[in-house]
């Protein structure tokens, strides 16, 4: 018997627009609180945004997609739980970097790190990793799907 090999397309739509989507909203949704530079304050928050996020869905989810694809089909709620702990597990390397920066006069930190981490993932702030993951999952689905399905409409 022989078995279909499955099936994993990259929505080329969706990895350029879905990891655009929640960075760009959540600086422009400070831009109230930025004072006079906006456009300067809007850059300097929307560039590192769009480099965790572009590279978190390239060498993270994308990879974590093909392998999930590997042993089950994919449906939108496994690509969104995905997105779901992905954007949570991005939170832990982030922390680390600003608790390696959180010491007096840029030295060594003077707290443990899980003290810190615990913190960090109280902060409300926090939930806007896996919130956003899951956003950038749900969109990256939906856009390819649409995609196929525009596709297999124009077919017949």
């Amino acid at each position: 018997m022989l078995t279909e090999t499955p099936r994993c397309d990259v929505s080329w739509i969706g990895l350029i627009l879905a990891p655009l989507l929640v960075p760009v909203t959540f600086s422009a949704a400070l831009l109230i609180y930025l004072g006079e530079w906006q456009v300067v304050s809007f850059l300097f928050l929307v560039v590192p945004a769009l480099v965790i996020s572009y590279g978190t869905t390239i060498f993270l989810f994308l990879p974590c997609l093909f392998v999930l694809s590997l042993f089950r089909p994919v449906t939108a709620f496994w690509a969104c739980l995905l997105g779901l702990l992905l954007g949570a597990l991005v939170f832990v390397p982030l922390t680390l970097l600003a608790w390696k920066g959180s010491g007096p006069d840029s030295g060594p930190p003077t707290e443990n790190f899980l003290i810190f981490f615990a913190r960090s993932a109280a902060d409300p702030v926090a939930v806007l990793f896996p919130l956003g993951g899951l956003i950038t999952a749900g969109l990256y689905w939906s856009l390819g799907t649409w995609r196929r399905a525009r596709s297999m409409t124009v077919q017949k």
